[in-house]
């Protein structure tokens, strides 16, 4: 069963993943005489495999953030590594079981890869055509191929060995569950600016100037690169574009079905057996005894699956005289369809659309002009790179294009203008001092060239730039020292048994709370500190130019009937076990590493790096 598993999960890595990490580097290898970027004992490190594991990473990041990843960023983020050090094990497992031995027979092998689903015909069975074809688009040999399967296995059957039958000790586990499963009862109320009797101190110079110093941290600006660009996008050339009335018909014409739309109904359609079986389930309907949403239920169904979507008279067919004479929540039926007689529930009545073309006009205008605009920035790329190629200036292009000169002090946290785009962050990552200026698109079809002007270190803003900000913290502060000194003597009535009505508090709130509980508007550390009390003490937490007087009533134990808590041991038993599962694999890991001793070839490192750039 694992060798299954993982040769599995290795035939899609190399014709999927692997076939998409080709793109940047052709389908069969890098350039150059390098083919390893290193070893681990007799075990090579392939250079391709590393290009392709680290495109894939990359793919894999830029696809769960939805934006592009530069490879300086990749860098800082520590992927290289990463990369690295996974094929670093792999060659360190294989070094381990060609050793001692450990394989899987030719005969399992056959077995594994005729069973691949990736490798079969329709039939069902397994098509050496297939099979031939998905290799040779990947770029490998069979033999290669075959190679990997059973090291991947060989490297499976090891680690499994490792980690097989691992569990936590009971005493550990409780001592978890204990921890996370306790709960304290308390009790708070909140004060704010308006429970204050006295008067909020107004601050003086003096107090700003301290507080802005004593507090340098907020108001010091990172560290800035002053860039100065050159930028045209196609919004700058909306102005100067014209379209001819003939085109604007052309595209009202082209989109005639999305302006003039007929009557629809949003329809849900359940499908029977025959006739009888629809006008029992109609019956059942009419009478009360069922609804529509019942009939579906018990047919094994949810509602997606009959929803139809908005449909026109065309395409109800026979069915559409019924279904459009009915009322919004009526069910009729039994009618005819393309998946037999079905009864049909009405769920919104969509009346017909007509836009005329004056109407659709500016829409039209609009958008042929903007598709005209890209195209006309588009056609001024190769100009505009021919001035810089002849040594223009980014104030040059300004000069002699359309192009709009601008300058910013940027930083990864800027997001204001050009610095919304997406592909300028990733360019501004990346430029250094006599970086040559060069044009790169934007994702609106725009255009710029940057040039670095200077690196800016950190500075602290002076006061009068940030003092809206420094008087209103400092308000704030000051606002929770006086309200730590008015609620005092409430406190020590409140520790001393007293009720919040007694202690002359309103009483905003109590809860029941774990350590894992969340509790809306309250300070981040409030979960802390009432964990870190005796009972009946309180705690005073200012938050905000807010006051939280919070006091714990009592302690309990975790309840094990609690199913909340049970199905946490299961995953706190699961996580504990597989990370000592991990420390023992890296402990086998770095016992290889050592004996087997690692030799990395930073040239062809930097070789494959060099490609994505």
């Amino acid at each position: 069963m694992a060798a299954k598993g993982i040769s599995n999960t290795m035939a899609w890595i190399l014709l999927a993943l692997l076939i998409l990490g080709l793109g940047g580097f052709g389908v069969t290898n890098l350039s150059g005489t390098a083919r390893s970027v290193g070893s681990v004992g007799d075990q090579q490190i392939d250079v391709d495999d590393y290009a392709r594991a680290l495109q894939q990473e990359i793919r894999a990041i830029e696809a769960e953030r939805g934006s592009a990843l530069s490879f300086a960023e990749a860098q800082q983020m520590g992927v290289t590594d990463a990369v690295l050090t996974r094929l670093i094990a792999s060659a360190a497992f294989d070094y381990e079981t060609s050793r001692i031995g450990l394989s899987v027979g030719d005969e399992t092998l056959h077995d594994e890869i005729v069973s691949m689903p990736q490798f079969q015909g329709v039939d069902g069975k397994f098509d050496r055509e297939a099979y031939r074809y998905g290799l040779d688009q990947a770029g490998l040999s069979e033999t290669k191929f075959e190679e990997d399967i059973r090291a991947e296995a060989a490297r499976g059957f090891l680690q499994a060995a490792v980690v097989a039958g691992v569990q936590m000790p009971d005493g550990y586990m409780k001592a978890l569950t204990d921890y996370l499963g306790q709960r304290r009862e308390v009790t708070w109320t909140v004060l704010d600016r308006s429970d204050l009797t006295t008067g909020l101190p107004v601050p003086e110079e003096a107090d700003l100037v301290a507080y802005h110093q004593e507090h340098a941290e907020r108001y010091t600006l990172p560290e800035r690169k002053r860039i100065t660009y050159a930028w045209l996008s196609p919004d700058m050339l909306l102005d100067s574009v014209e379209v001819d009335e003939d085109a604007l018909r052309d595209a009202y014409e082209a989109r005639t079905d999305e302006y003039n739309r007929p009557e629809r109904r949003l329809v849900e359609r359940l499908a029977f057996a025959d006739t009888a079986a629809a006008e029992a389930a109609l019956a059942r309907i009419t009478s009360g005894e069922a609804d529509f949403e019942a009939l579906v239920a018990e047919r094994g169904l949810e509602l997606s699956d009959t929803d139809l979507g908005d449909v026109t008279r065309e395409e109800l067919g026979d069915a559409a005289e019924a279904v459009f004479a009915a009322e919004v929540g009526d069910v009729v039926g039994p009618l005819p369809s393309s998946v037999g007689p079905a009864l049909f529930r009405v769920d919104a009545r969509l009346a017909a659309q007509t836009t005329t073309f004056e109407e659709a006009l500016p829409d039209l205008r609009a958008e042929l002009a903007a598709g005209r605009a890209r195209r006309m920035v588009e056609g001024r790329i190769d100009a505009t790179d021919d001035l810089l190629a002849g040594g223009a200036t980014i104030e040059d292009l300004a000069q002699e294009t359309e192009m709009e000169l601008g300058s910013i002090d940027w930083h990864p946290g800027v997001t204001d203008g050009i610095a919304a785009f997406e592909a300028f962050r990733a360019a501004a990552t990346e430029l250094t001092d006599g970086d040559y200026p060069e044009v790169i698109t934007l994702d609106d079809g725009g255009i710029f060239a940057m040039r670095l002007d200077e690196v800016i270190a950190p500075e602290l803003q002076p006061l009068d730039a940030v003092r809206e900000e420094v008087t209103a913290a400092w308000s704030a502060e000051k606002l929770v020292e006086e309200l730590e000194k008015q609620v005092a003597p409430a406190v020590a009535k409140l520790e001393s048994g007293a009720s919040f009505e007694d202690a002359e508090l309103t009483e905003d709130d109590s809860q029941s709370l774990t350590r894992r509980s969340y509790v809306a508007g309250a300070p981040s550390s409030m979960i802390d500190e009432v964990f870190a009390l005796d009972p009946g003490k309180v705690a005073v937490i200012g938050n905000a130019g807010r006051l939280f007087v919070v006091r714990l009533d009592a302690v309990h134990d975790p309840d094990p009937e609690d199913p909340d808590l049970q199905q946490l041991q299961g995953l706190l038993r699961q996580q504990a076990a597989s990370g000592l599962a991990q420390d023992l694999f890296q402990v086998l890991a770095n016992d290889i590493r050592t004996r087997a001793g690692i030799e990395l070839d930073q040239s062809a490192l930097n070789a494959v790096h060099a490609n994505f750039r």
